[in-house]
This record gives structure tokens, C-alpha cells and sequence, in this order.
């Protein structure tokens, strides 16, 4: 097996919410593999969780950052810069919808949840690579974002949230266009459903992840470590020749007709 060395290497990851988060699974794996963590956190109450899950961890560092605001964004990297003389790799695993507007029927999202939801699980992953791809530029680098299926195909109770990925992986190809130029890559993980606390509040979800298990062809789903592996070859340098990909992690899923 081809050992993954990130020492000396630091990816800032922003998601992380408890032990259950995605962006944690990916998190630690990083860390094993060397990497210094920065975990960007949005309030005070998230931040107690990370205090906990990363207590007696070396080489973990803690910002507070509200990604609904540019200016916050940009102070985050402004404190990175302090500490850090560069990063290697951006995790973005953020997406929220108002509860009422992923269950009952999309054609009665309101305009308010619509935009909300763009904003959090689309529009920001573009400062994030903006004001991050200065530290970024100086080793090249690698961004990877969260998405799922539903922005190709209708998952009812996915709703606005599938309306959002759609924006989100359209985003990915034209971030790709623009950053590579200062060889930075940025790729989008597609995973199959997994059990985290945002999953809990869509409607169906118990429905998508029998199903998924039932007609994936390797007849399962998938795990935390799986979708973390994926997540770790896109930041090596395993996968330098890898851009504006969207890559499925679902078991194979997607392939599947009926």
C-alpha cells in the first residue's frame, strides 16, 4: 500500500459540528496522516463540542468563523496567516436548510428558506476559496466540498437542500476553471447517505439509505472512513491531475438505472 505522508502539511476544515459530522471523519483522518488541523467552528456552542472531541490532540488549532459573513471569513484567514505561513488543503462541509423547507412538497419552499439555504450550502464555498486561495497558492492545493445525488435526481425531502448541491457542484467546475491557474484543485465528494445529525431532520431519509443498501451494487452503504478516505487521496499528491470532479462514494449507486 502507497503510505499518504501529510506532515508538515496543515488543512483547515470547516463543518465540523460533534463526533458524528462528516467533516470529523475527514478531520481525523487527515490528522493521522499528519496533517495540522484547523477546525473552523461558528459559535460558541459548536466550539464547546470541538473542545471536547479534540482535547489532548497535538498540532489542532481552533477559529471561530460565521460563514453567512464575508468579513468573518476573511478575519479567519487573517488569524491563520498570523499562525501559519501557508495551508495546504480546504475542507468545506457546511450545509443548512430550515428544518420546514426539507420536508412536505418543494413547491412550497418559501423565497426566505430558498435563499438561506442557497447561501450556507452553495455561496459559500466561493469566498471560502477566494480569501483562502492566497495561502493556499504558495504549494499549490487542494479544496474538497461535501454533495449528494439529489442534485442530479429527485430524493423526496431533499428539497431545497438538492437544489442547493446543484449550485454547489456547478460551482466546484467553474472554481476549478479559475483556480487552476495558481494550481490549486478543488473536487466535490458525493456520498451515499450516512447517519449524522443533519441527516436526522429530512424527511425519507430512513427510506434513502434502504434503498441506497438495496440497489447499490456492491449492496450496502457506505462508511465515515470510506467518504474520509476519498478525502484524503484528493488532498495527496495521489491526485495532482484531479480537478472540478464530482466523485461518488455511495457504493455505486449513481450508476444504477432502477
Amino acid at each position: 500500500m502507497y503510505p499518504i505522508n501529510l506532515s508538515k502539511k496543515t488543512a483547515l476544515v470547516f463543518g465540523v459540528a460533534n463526533h458524528r459530522s462528516i467533516a470529523w471523519s475527514i478531520a481525523k483522518t487527515l490528522h493521522s496522516a499528519g496533517a495540522n488541523l484547523i477546525l473552523a467552528y461558528q459559535n460558541e456552542r459548536l466550539k464547546e463540542n470541538l473542545s471536547k472531541i479534540t482535547e489532548g490532540l497535538p498540532n489542532v488549532s481552533l477559529f471561530e468563523c460565521d460563514v453567512s459573513s464575508d468579513e468573518n471569513i476573511e478575519e479567519l484567514y487573517n488569524q491563520i496567516n498570523k499562525k501559519f505561513d501557508s495551508i495546504d488543503y480546504i475542507v468545506h462541509s457546511i450545509a443548512f436548510a430550515n428544518r420546514e423547507d426539507l420536508s412536505g412538497e418543494f413547491i412550497n419552499t418559501p423565497r426566505k428558506g430558498f435563499l438561506t439555504a442557497l447561501e450556507i450550502s452553495a455561496y459559500s464555498l466561493i469566498p471560502v476559496a477566494r480569501l483562502g486561495s492566497h495561502l493556499l497558492e504558495k504549494n499549490g492545493g487542494s479544496i474538497i466540498t461535501m454533495t449528494f445525488q439529489a442534485s442530479e435526481r429527485v430524493f423526496p425531502g431533499y428539497n431545497v437542500m438538492a437544489t442547493a448541491k446543484s449550485a454547489l457542484e456547478n460551482s466546484v467546475k467553474n472554481l476549478a476553471y479559475d483556480l487552476g491557474k495558481k494550481q490549486i484543485r478543488i473536487n466535490a465528494i458525493s456520498a451515499g447517505p450516512l447517519d449524522t445529525l443533519s441527516s436526522r431532520v429530512i424527511s425519507g431519509y430512513k427510506d434513502m439509505k434502504t434503498y441506497n443498501a438495496n440497489k447499490a451494487p456492491l449492496q450496502r452503504n457506505i462508511t465515515f472512513e470510506e467518504v474520509a478516505n476519498t478525502a484524503l487521496f484528493l488532498c495527496s499528491d495521489l491526485s495532482t491531475g484531479i480537478t472540478g470532479e464530482i466523485i461518488h462514494v455511495d457504493a455505486g449507486y449513481n450508476i444504477m438505472g432502477i
